[in-house]
């Protein structure tokens, strides 16, 4: 019995033959069992591919939007130039038009303006100059003397800007100034009441102009 056992147990185990049918139905499950269905990708190849996706997008639009700005510079440009072509013009125009518009928005000739603005520059560089330089004095005093003798002689009594202010406050300084030297002689010294006076003329002439 024993004998019998021990044959029985170690007798060995003949396979059993793989039939055919069998081995190409578990290789087609196999097979299967590899197949990835798009419900059961997971969620980081989702993102993978909706990132992939997301930069070709975003290259295809920068290549193709580089070009968008430039009708929108070509306008800039162009609106440059006409801004630029209006500025020449117009400096040409108001180059060649003889009057000005002022700060008070009168237009008032430009011939005038100037030759104002000369004589409040000069007389008032003439009150300021110490008279002991008599060197300096004296050239900056024949300046002013001959400013207001060239605008006294173009403007004086003229109709279209004796009724201005900065006319009206000019004929007051140039007639305190000459009213001094008379009484008191070409070579005095101006007194600094006057010279202030004279001054505070001049600035508010200069507000007009």
């Amino acid at each position: 019995m024993a004998v019998f056992l021990a044959m029985k147990i170690c007798s060995p185990m003949i396979p059993k033959p793989i039939e055919k049918n069998s081995y190409i139905h578990e290789y087609k499950l196999k097979s299967r069992c590899h197949i990835v269905l798009p419900s059961q990708e997971s969620p980081s190849s989702r993102r993978h591919v909706l990132v992939g996706s997301g930069a070709s997008l975003v290259a295809i639009l920068t290549f193709n939007g580089g070009f968008l700005p430039l009708p929108v510079w070509a306008e800039d440009e162009s609106n440059g130039q006409e801004d630029d072509e209006k500025g020449v013009v117009g400096a040409i125009k108001s180059l060649f038009d003889p009057n000005e518009k002022i700060k008070s928005g009168k237009v008032l000739p430009k011939a005038y303006l100037n030759s104002a603005r000369e004589v409040v520059k000069t007389l008032r560089e003439s009150l300021k100059e110490d008279p002991k330089d008599i060197a300096k004095f004296r050239r900056t005093a024949d300046a002013a003397k001959e400013s207001i003798r060239e605008y006294l002689s173009s403007w004086r009594g003229k109709q279209t800007v004796v009724s201005e202010e900065s006319y009206a406050m000019l004929e007051k300084a140039i007639r305190s100034l000459a009213s001094f030297y008379s009484k008191a002689g070409p070579s005095a010294a101006l007194p600094e009441e006057v010279k202030s006076e004279i001054l505070d003329d001049l600035n508010t002439a200069e507000e007009f102009l």
